[in-house]
């Protein structure tokens, strides 16, 4: 049997596995817990009364976190004409056409988004299988196909994120880093749990948040009301 390290020991008393924290409370443990020789991200999980395998009980939506992610987001973006300069003045890494989307089938991949105008897209969907199991390929529902390029960049810079619920109808998503403030931690946790609210597809029957898990990146899981912090999100 693994012998337990004493910092995982240290950490996992500052957590009560039974009982269920407010949204602060949460917050102010998982920072407690944050102990790696790294700033851990902050991570939010929460469980869904949806089934993805139907389509029109999917959840997918997009979120701007007004304290930002505290990453810096490195975007690409597959354009031509002007579009290549306005992407670049917005601070892309890199733009272009078919030089790019070479680049990129021949390995390129030291980005974390990608942006493209809507003419790119035929053309962008070569790169599927190099883009698509990666969650990097361009999508409208994300913004990230549009004309309005230099808008998409600054919003993925304030820290917008896309979220999305799994196989097992479960939204993994950060919420910042663990040296946030508790404060700029709890506006990012409200806002992401009220789009998450908000993103209630119509055939979610019943109770649609089931649970709610807060947790540092090497972190133990810190469980949060889903009544308390629905009703504080709702509220605001």
């Amino acid at each position: 049997m693994a012998k337990e390290s004493k910092r995982f020991n240290q950490i996992q008393g500052l957590v009560d596995e039974e009982n269920f924290y407010d949204l602060k409370e949460a917050l102010d443990i998982v920072k407690q817990t944050a102990k790696a020789k790294f700033d851990e991200t902050v991570e939010l999980a929460v469980r869904l009364g949806v089934d993805p395998r139907h389509a029109d009980q999917q959840v997918r939506s997009t979120v701007i976190l007004p304290s930002g992610t505290g990453k810096e987001v490195r975007v690409i973006v597959f354009a031509k004409g002007e579009k290549v300069n306005e992407a670049i003045e917005a601070g892309a890494i890199e733009a272009g056409a078919a030089e790019l989307i070479e680049k990129v089938s021949k390995g390129f991949l030291d980005f974390d988004v990608t942006v493209a105008t809507p003419d790119m897209m035929k053309d962008v969907s070569k790169l599927g299988r190099v883009l698509g199991p990666r969650g990097l390929m361009p999508n409208p529902k994300a913004g990230t196909v549009t004309f309005e390029v230099g808008k998409a960049i600054s919003d993925l810079k304030k820290g917008k994120i896309e979220f999305r619920a799994d196989k097992f109808g479960i939204v993994h998503a950060p919420i910042g880093k663990a040296s946030f403030s508790i404060e700029d931690l709890y506006e990012n946790l409200k806002t992401l749990i009220l789009a998450v609210l908000k993103a209630r597809p119509a055939a979610a029957k019943g109770q649609y948040v089931k649970s709610i898990t807060l947790a540092a990146t090497m972190g133990p899981g810190i469980k949060i009301d889903p009544k308390l912090a629905t009703k504080v999100t709702e509220e605001s």
